[in-house]
């Protein structure tokens, strides 16, 4: 469990980093070299995913609610948008979903 944690730490990473580099050249003027990276760092995020040990449907599904939080800290940290008390208990219900997706035992 600890190491499909990380994969999905590390897929989010992947694809809230190389979209915000995509965002910065595009919305921000910045260098095409930052839309580069982040266009490398953005196929990265397609290999990874591949890693978990669950069928493909269920990883992209419980990654969708990684990705929100994981969004959600990025916009707070990165943006400093702090997330409301909607966003906190809507988050929650979010890992409780993809914890019940990805890891109650199944027979």
């Amino acid at each position: 469990m600890i190491q499909s944690l990380f994969y999905f730490l590390l897929a989010g990473l992947c694809e809230i980093g190389g979209g915000y580099l995509v965002w910065l050249w595009l919305r921000e003027g910045k260098s095409i070299k930052l839309a580069l990276l982040g266009w490398l760092i953005l196929m990265i995020y397609g290999m990874v995913p591949t890693l978990q040990p669950a069928n493909f449907g269920r990883v992209y599904a419980a990654y969708s609610g990684v990705f929100v939080i994981l969004s959600l800290l990025w916009g707070w940290k990165i943006d400093r948008v702090v997330p409301d008390r909607f966003d906190l208990v809507g988050g929650l219900i979010i890992l409780v979903g993809v914890g019940v997706m990805m890891y109650f035992p199944r027979s």
